[in-house]
Formats: structure tokens, sequence, C-alpha cells
């Protein structure tokens, strides 16, 4: 528990991080507590004096102004930040996981059963995102989950190749030999000798994995094959552009904007912080606080 705190002052010392974690935080909060904050239901188109609020501007009524079908933008803004969390933490915790037990598997079995997983993991570098998640999404449908499955899917090869390696020097330890020398099973010294030393870098791959999460699902939601069930950020732009709006009404555009670029840079920023965490060596200006 000492080391985890250690950690988190160090995180919160660097001023990236604590940006980061502020901003994360923040976004949280919109998506837990949005039915509270929204002023407006975010799907119901507004009226004024009887005529339908379309492309209205920022005023009182509505703080970000109105989209093409006279929605408030600021409510559909704060519902937003729901996907993007679901999917950023989601996506993140499911490809590191299967990356990380990919990469465990490979780096400590080696031989055929290296080989065999690192092809495969070649396979999965060798196939390109959008294309992919295009063809998924039509056989399945367009859902939310479905979008973390594509994500999930291809997302895990880099955090497998950084794990593998990782083994490959730890399995050599005098701890793991001592450890095979007194019978313990190869499950036993994966998940419990050398998982431990491996999982600092997994969990730096999850901050990591919730900005190219959240970038994906924008990406995805922006070319049109998002949820239509579920209001994100991408989906608000998709919307702009396909209505021509985007030239025109700056707040339709801006907000999403720049909601997708805090929450992605914020992720990094944290990654980058815990970073210097994990790979002390690498940063030796990092102190920390005396008091």
């Amino acid at each position: 528990m000492g080391v985890w705190k250690r950690n988190l002052k160090l995180i919160l010392h660097n001023p990236m991080g604590m940006f980061g974690v502020a901003t994360l935080s923040t976004f949280a909060l919109l998506a837990i507590f949005a039915p509270l904050i929204m002023p407006y239901d975010p799907m119901k188109c507004q009226y004024i004096d009887g005529e339908l609020a379309r492309l209205q501007p920022p005023s009182m009524h509505f703080l970000l102004g109105t989209t093409h079908f006279g929605r408030d933008v600021l409510s559909q803004v704060i519902i937003g930040s729901r996907v993007a969390l679901i999917v950023g933490s989601l996506a993140a915790i499911f490809l590191t996981f299967i990356g990380t037990n990919i990469g465990l598997v490979a780096g400590y079995c080696g031989g055929r059963v290296d080989s065999l997983l690192m092809r495969l993991t070649d396979i999965a570098f060798g196939i390109p995102f959008i294309p992919f998640a295009f063809l998924l999404i039509a056989l399945v449908g367009p859902s939310i989950w479905n979008i973390i499955i594509v994500i999930s899917f291809l997302m895990w090869r880099t955090t497998a190749r950084v794990i593998r390696s990782q083994v490959l020097s730890l399995k050599e330890r005098p701890f793991i030999t001592a450890a095979k020398v007194s019978g313990a099973s190869h499950l036993r010294i994966m998940y419990v000798h050398i998982l431990p030393n491996v999982l600092p870098m997994s969990f730096l791959y999850i901050a990591l994995g919730i900005a190219w999460s959240t970038l994906s699902e924008a990406s995805l939601s922006f070319l049109g094959i998002g949820d239509p069930r579920m209001i994100s950020w991408g989906q608000m732009l998709y919307y702009a552009f396909i209505t021509g709006s985007a030239r025109t009404a700056w707040w339709y555009v801006l907000p999403p904007g720049i909601c997708i670029a805090l929450f992605v840079i914020s992720a990094f920023m944290v990654g980058q912080a815990y970073e210097e965490v994990v790979n002390p060596v690498s940063y030796t200006h990092l102190t920390l606080p005396t008091n």
C-alpha cells in the first residue's frame, strides 16, 4: 500500500500528471452526475416562441448553442462524457488484460509458443483498424459494446510486445530459478512471481489505452458507425458535418472537439507521469516533495 501511495504522490507532484488526473476526474464527475447537471434532455428538440431552436448561437437560454436539430449542445457534451469514460476505461482494461497475458505466456514459455503468439501479434499489427471496424460492425451491428470489442481485439498488440520483453528478462532472475527448484508450477511462476513485477508496466498501458480507445471511438462515431442509441462527442461531430452546420455553427463543432482533445491529452499526461514512476532511470529530474 505504501508503494501505491508513493507512486500517486509522484504522479500528482508532476504538473502534467496533476493536470491529467484533475481533468479526467472532472470528466468522470460529469459522466456520473450528468442527469443532475444537464440543463435539457440531450435528445429533445428545443423551441423558442413556438419555433424550432435550430442552430441557435450561445445565449442565456442555451449556453453552448443548439444543433441543427434544435438540441442543446451543452447537454450533449455532458452526456457524451459517459461514452468516453465507458469506452475508454473498459477497452483499456480489456486490451491490457489480453496483451499482458499474451506477453506473459510468450515470454515465459519461449520456443514454439513464443513464435506462434508473436506471429499472431504481427498479424494484429498488420490489420488496418478502420476497415476492420467497418467490416465487423457491419456484420454484428453498431453498438458501444461492439466498438469496445473491436478496440480490444486489435489494440493489445503493443502491450503484448512490451510485456514479453519484460518477462524475457525477469525469467532469468535468481528468484525464478529458486521458484523452479522449490517445485513451483509454471502457472504459479507466471502469475505469482513474474506478473507482480510487470503489473506497473501493464497499468501504464491502461492509462495509454484510455487515450487510444477514446480517440478510436470518436473516429468510428465520426465516420458514422458509432452507437446510434448513445450520444458521443464523435457522433456530434458526425452530425455537424453531414448537415453542413460545421461551416457556420462553430459552437456545434468546437465543444466536442475540445472535449476529445482534453480527454485524450489528459490520459496521455497521466501515462507520461506514471512512466516516470515505473522507469525513473530515464527521468532523473523527478524528486519527491520534502513536505
